[in-house]
This record gives structure tokens, C-alpha cells and sequence, in this order.
């Protein structure tokens, strides 16, 4: 099967993050079976129940020093798709239209094409196909991985490659992540009585420190990443009563918190500072997604190796999140993949299929010249 045939029948397995992706699993590993890996599967259940599938697959190459390509099998809802059904894939225009077809099941479809143009015993260095689930809402499938799969101790042995869209250019760096969910606890009662307590007075002084640390993200030196575009960290503030009547006072308050880190800055100050705004206040205090951001040296070897290959003069850096929160302290990475991100999460997703035939082109280099006995 060529990138195309793959990427039909990946997206025609529905699989957003709200449900399970079992069924696309499936598919991914009978479809590594097929083309001689041998997988290794690993399960989990989500916050909510759901049950989660990540696939790991191994061809060739005895143990460590390999190469891996990484990829997510959920995607984001469909719900406000433009047109038709969004799990039925449609080419049109050269193009290929469907939930995740760009973000990022064209991407997984060119890494199982490459692999399929090399038979094990060509492979002096090990193969490494990985699938996960739940990327797009917190990195738990990569977690999971890195946690208990045993396959992933010979992955990180070696390089990889995270193939999320950036037109193929090679990332050497993203953003990474921290995350607060704080909760104001009141008490209902019509607004004319004295009965009630009012939760967002308690998040009020609250939400007035966090404004106070977003400000200094914007204008303190020392957050400032010219790298980037943006250069300052983000600091997205949240808050939610859950839409109360205003003649009732709010009995319960939400606020989030979502900063997306620069490499090399120790947040800890600033977690400690939510802490103490958060306790000061009575408040409830969860941290979520705190992952670091992915950096490796652009001057490295493994870099200067894929810009080669990629055929590109310089790396360059996305404000973005992937799955490289996780696996990045683990293993040297960078993100390469076909397709234009500003195509991923819209309305009609589609990835180019000049993309899926670029793509599979590139892993299929990166293979032969990490992996193969001509290497």
C-alpha cells in the first residue's frame, strides 16, 4: 500500500480524544504485522474511563541505536465539520479531506509506506513505529509509553523523528507546557437573601496575582526566547461559574491557567506563586500537563543529519506542543512531517497529496541512512 491507501483507511477509523481509539489501534497494528513488526501493545483508561490503545512496532535491526518515527492516532472532534462526513475520506483538488488527515493519520500513513520498501534483514539498526493515544488533549498515551512499554527502552537508545505537520522543514525545538485548574467552592441562593456565598469573590483576588504574572511573562527578560514567534511564553487565563443566573450567587467557580514554557527557564518560581495565591485564597489547586519543552542543539549531528536528508539549510522552532514533551528527555528528536499545520483542528482538514508522496519519501531516506546495512 502506497501513503494514500493508508491514509483512506486511517481516516475512516474515527478515533477523536473524547472516545476510544481502540478501533484505529487495531488497524495500525494488524497493519505493522503486515509489513513484518512485531508490536507491542499497551492499554490504559483515561480520567473519564475511556479505554486508550498506544502501538509500538520493531522491524529488524537487533537491539538499540535505532530509529523512531512517533505519531498520535486520536484527533481533535469533527463536530462542526464543513461538509459531508468527516470520516469519509474525499480527494478532491489534490487533496486529501477528512478529520486528521493532516494532523496527523497522512503522517503516520508515509511512515508505514516508507517501512514497507524495507525487508528486516536489511535493517542493521532497529525500526521503531509508535502510535499514541490522547496527544491532543495532554500527552497520557506518551506518558504511558515511556512508563511501561519495554520497547521504548530500545527507542530511547537511539533518534527519532515526530512526525507532526511542518511541511516537512525540521523542527529542533517547541514550547512546552504547564498547566493550573483552580476552584472556587460558594454557595447557591437567590441573590436577594444574605444565604448565599458567592464563589468568585474568593477567585477574584486570585485572578488579580495571575494578571500581575502574565504581565511579567510579557516584560521580564528573562522569559524572552527570540527564537520563537512569539517570543514570550503564554499565560491564558480561563474563568468559568458554570453561566449561574444573576440572581443567584455562584456556587462553584473555574479558573485555568495554560503557559506554554521556553527551554532552558525553571517555572518554579512562578507554580509556587499560583500555590500561595491559591492557598491565600481558599482555593482548590490542580497542575496539569506540565511537561518541558523539546530542544535539541540545531548544531548537533542528529540535526545537520536530518537537515541533509530534508534537503534544508537551517531547523527552525514552533510555539506548539507534541508528544515530544514526553519523549524528549528521553531520546535526541526533532518534529518533521508532511502537511501544513495551519491545515490541522479547521473545519475541512486536508493534507496535499503531494505532501503524502514527499512524505513518505523523506522517512524512507531517514530509514535507509539510520538503519540499513548501506547506511
Amino acid at each position: 500500500m502506497d501513503a494514500l491507501e493508508y491514509a483512506r483507511e486511517l481516516v475512516r477509523h474515527a478515533s477523536p480524544s473524547r472516545v476510544s481509539n481502540a478501533d484505529i489501534s487495531d488497524y495500525v497494528e494488524r497493519a505493522l504485522q503486515a509489513i513484518d513488526f512485531e508490536t507491542e501493545r499497551i492499554e490504559y483508561r483515561d480520567e473519564q474511563g475511556v479505554r486508550k490503545v498506544n502501538i509500538l512496532g520493531k522491524k529488524g535491526g537487533g537491539r538499540g541505536r535505532g530509529l523512531a518515527l512517533f505519531g498520535h492516532s486520536d484527533t481533535v472532534p469533527a463536530d462542526d465539520w464543513a461538509d459531508g462526513d468527516p470520516f469519509t475520506p474525499v480527494e478532491r483538488d489534490g487533496c486529501l479531506f477528512g478529520r486528521g488527515s493532516c494532523d496527523m493519520k497522512g503522517s503516520i500513513a508515509c511512515m508505514l509506506a516508507a517501512a514497507t520498501r524495507f525487508r528486516p534483514a536489511e535493517l542493521a539498526r532497529p525500526l521503531f513505529i509508535v502510535c499514541t493515544a490522547d496527544e491532543e488533549v495532554g500527552y497520557g498515551g506518551a506518558t504511558q509509553v515511556v512508563a511501561r512499554s519495554t520497547l521504548f527502552q530500545e527507542i530511547r537508545t537511539g533518534q527519532g523523528i515526530i512526525g507532526e505537520p511542518t511541511r516537512l522543514e525540521v523542527v529542533h525545538a517547541h514550547k512546552g507546557t504547564l498547566g493550573f485548574v483552580v476552584t472556587s467552592h460558594g454557595r447557591a441562593a437567590h441573590s436577594s437573601t444574605t444565604r448565599g456565598l458567592n464563589a468568585n469573590h474568593a477567585m477574584i483576588p486570585f485572578l488579580v496575582e495571575m494578571k500581575k504574572i502574565y504581565d511579567e511573562l510579557q516584560t521580564d527578560p528573562k522569559y524572552r526566547d527570540d527564537e520563537f514567534d512569539p517570543p514570550t511564553p503564554g499565560w491564558n487565563i480561563g474563568v468559568n461559574d458554570g453561566n449561574t443566573p444573576v440572581n443567584v450567587t455562584a456556587p462553584r467557580t473555574l479558573c485555568t491557567v495554560y503557559c506554554r514554557t521556553m527551554p532552558g527557564t525553571d517555572y518554579r518560581s512562578l507554580t509556587e506563586r499560583v500555590r500561595a495565591a491559591a492557598a491565600a485564597n481558599g482555593l482548590e489547586l490542580a497542575v496539569r500537563g506540565s511537561g518541558a519543552a523539546l530542544y535539541t542543539d540545531p548544531r548537533s549531528e542528529f540535526v545537520r543529519s536530518v537537515l541533509d536528508v530534508a534537503g534544508r539549510a537551517r531547523s527552525r522552532t514552533v510555539p506548539y506542543g507534541t508528544d515530544g514533551l514526553v519523549f524528549a528527555p528521553h531520546l535526541p528528536l526533532v518534529v518533521c512531517g508532511p502537511g501544513d499545520v495551519a491545515q490541522a483542528h479547521t473545519i475541512d482538514e486536508w493534507i496535499a497529496l503531494g505532501e503524502l508522496e514527499a512524505g513518505t519519501e523523506l522517512f524512507a531516506k531517514l530509514m535507509r541512512r539510520v538503519c540499513t546495512l548501506s547506511s
